[in-house]
């Protein structure tokens, strides 16, 4: 799965891609620089929608997809996982019912892949004119918000 993050419009692999993305960009007076991390996001991506968002994002992007990604057994080998995750604490076992398999390899993909498809595709459109500068990384997002009276081009 983690070869499908660079497809993820906002992704950075760590802060200094960020650094050396601000360093060239021209930033204008009126930009307003923000910072969000999405509380609780594992716990709260609900599965069949994590998976619905994953498949989506693969047909979205399905031609930067190698031809022979075997789509169907990716989606019930994600399911499975999300879907049986099995835990143990304090000498205690548990099946974990909801959110994101924690632990689990593909966890940290998983929730980058799910909250930006459903972010791309149902929040930013209304928004994107006025984003100058938008990444994340996993649930922490840094962006440059221009006002709508002084728009510049998006870079994101």
């Amino acid at each position: 799965m983690k070869e499908l993050l660079p497809l993820v419009k906002s992704f950075i692999k760590n802060s200094f891609e960020v650094i050396l993305d601000l360093k060239w960009l021209i930033i204008g007076e009126n930009a307003l620089l923000f910072s969000a991390d999405a509380k609780s996001m594992y716990m709260n991506i609900d599965t069949n929608t994590g998976i619905s968002n994953i498949s989506n994002f693969i047909e979205a992007n399905r031609q930067n997809i190698p031809p022979n990604f075997p789509t169907n057994l990716f989606g019930q080998i994600l399911r499975l996982v999300m879907e049986n995750n099995i835990l143990t604490s304090a000498n205690t076992t548990w099946l974990q019912l909801s959110g994101t398999a924690m632990g689990t390899p593909c966890a940290c993909a998983y929730a980058t892949i799910t909250f930006s498809h459903y972010k791309n595709c149902n929040r930013f459109p209304e928004f994107a004119q006025h984003i100058l500068y938008c990444r994340r990384y996993i649930d922490d997002i840094f962006s440059i918000w221009i006002p709508p009276d002084t728009q510049q081009e998006a870079t994101w």
